[in-house]
């Protein structure tokens, strides 16, 4: 048997499959885990040897450190308080580890529940795509107390070659909205600037040419860069919804701190506008492709 913290791990899909798999495969920890909307990655994993629970609470009752990686807030809360939830099966010594990209008040307020029975919480959302979570090269920004961070640290170096400390519960999650709240916008941004582009009728791969040798240059563009070229959209799986989530979440925590976003607010109208063109579920390397079409001009075809 092994003597390795048990880890429960809830939310195994685009993200969380690749964190679980490293969990168990290179860190060599016992691995429950609950079901998926998609059979898929579960039963991989079951098929790598870990074990699947009915329901949340099932999962913790099983583990010492349970992790998350949901789609948002909502679906955290749920999880945590609903019935069959979380946080009547976890004990005293257990920990919460949150990779999700949650609001940072509802990290604090599950913190806080948390040690009222004795248990800790620490924040680690993620960074990078689906293809360095299988891989094992995920960045991850990661909020706590320093004692809970340091021994949650071997099983997130797992899954994370990048492993930023941002300080208190929730600072993690703070930094990773900041950060995408820019990253998101940039995305937003080119695909502003190649829809008019397309409709001024200029050499699209002619415009990749010059960002590509410019200032413009950076991860952002190069994931959406393929998508231009040769309507490839792998090298970002990064679909609307979450997209949208996740400005929306800045944008409330900016306003909680009485912080003026002009910008993230119109970044914010574009995912939207996005979201109430039914594009909810395609990666985010199409949107210059959305906004050309919806301004009467055409980049690639979007079916």
């Amino acid at each position: 048997m092994s003597d390795k913290p048990r880890i429960g791990y809830i939310g195994v899909g685009l993200m969380g499959h690749g964190v679980a798999k490293n969990i168990l495969e290179r860190g060599g920890h016992p691995l429950v885990i609950s079901g998926h909307r998609n059979r898929a990655p579960v039963d991989d994993l079951i098929g790598r040897g870990a074990v699947e629970a009915p329901d949340a609470a099932a999962v913790a009752a099983a583990s010492d450190i349970v992790f998350l990686c949901l789609p948002s807030a909502v679906e955290v809360e749920a999880t945590v308080y609903g019935d069959r939830g979380l946080l009547g099966e976890m004990r005293p010594g257990m920990m919460l580890v949150d990779n999700t990209t949650c609001d940072p008040a509802t990290t604090r307020r599950v913190g806080r529940d948390l040690e009222t029975q004795g248990a800790s919480m620490v924040d680690a959302a993620l960074g990078r795509t689906p293809k360095e979570a299988e891989a094992g090269r995920l960045s991850t920004y990661v909020g706590g107390a320093p004692e809970d961070v340091a021994r949650v640290r071997p099983i997130l170096e797992t899954y994370a070659d990048t492993i930023v400390v941002c300080g208190e519960l929730g600072a993690g999650t703070t930094c990773k909205l900041v950060n995408n709240s820019i990253t998101i916008g940039m995305c937003a941004l080119i695909a502003e600037g190649f829809a008019t582009a397309a409709k001024l009728g200029v050499d699209l791969n002619a415009l990749a040419d010059v960002l590509s040798a410019g200032g413009a240059d950076g991860r952002m563009w190069q994931m959406m860069m393929p998508w231009i070229r040769e309507g490839d959209d792998s090298h970002l799986k990064g679909p609307f919804r979450i997209a949208a989530k996740d400005v929306r979440f800045y944008n409330r925590m900016a306003e909680e701190a009485e912080v003026a976003t002009p910008i993230a607010q119109a970044i914010n109208q574009t995912y939207r506008l996005v979201l109430n063109q039914g594009h909810a579920e395609r990666f985010m390397p199409v949107l210059p492709s959305i906004l050309a079409e919806l301004n009467g001009a055409k980049i690639r075809d979007l079916d």
